[in-house]
């Protein structure tokens, strides 16, 4: 089982917002049983950005680990999320 991480600022409002959309679409595509979601802010998971397989922030991030993120913010403009969902769907599957 792959671990997700939605992190955003303050681990409350728009991780929150997120989390919900990914838990639906989650269901809606029978993946829901692949993934365990974990819901955070920025500043308690940096020193162990490791431990997950599959990150989705809504804020800015460090540029060491700019390429183990995913944008999450199409979850809240609704601009660009079937390429975000797509790219979550890959990791999960990989």
């Amino acid at each position: 089982m792959k671990k997700l991480l939605i992190m955003c600022g303050t681990g409350i409002a728009t991780s929150t917002i997120v989390t919900g959309k990914v838990k639906e679409w989650l269901e809606e595509n029978g993946l829901q049983n692949k993934v365990k979601l974990y819901q955070s802010k920025i500043s308690e998971e940096l020193s162990r950005i490791d431990e997950y397989d599959i990150i989705v922030s809504t804020t800015l991030v460090p540029d060491n680990i700019q390429d183990k993120v995913i944008n999450g913010v199409p979850l809240l403009t609704g601009f660009g999320k079937e390429e975000m969902f797509e790219q979550i769907k890959t990791q999960i599957l990989a």
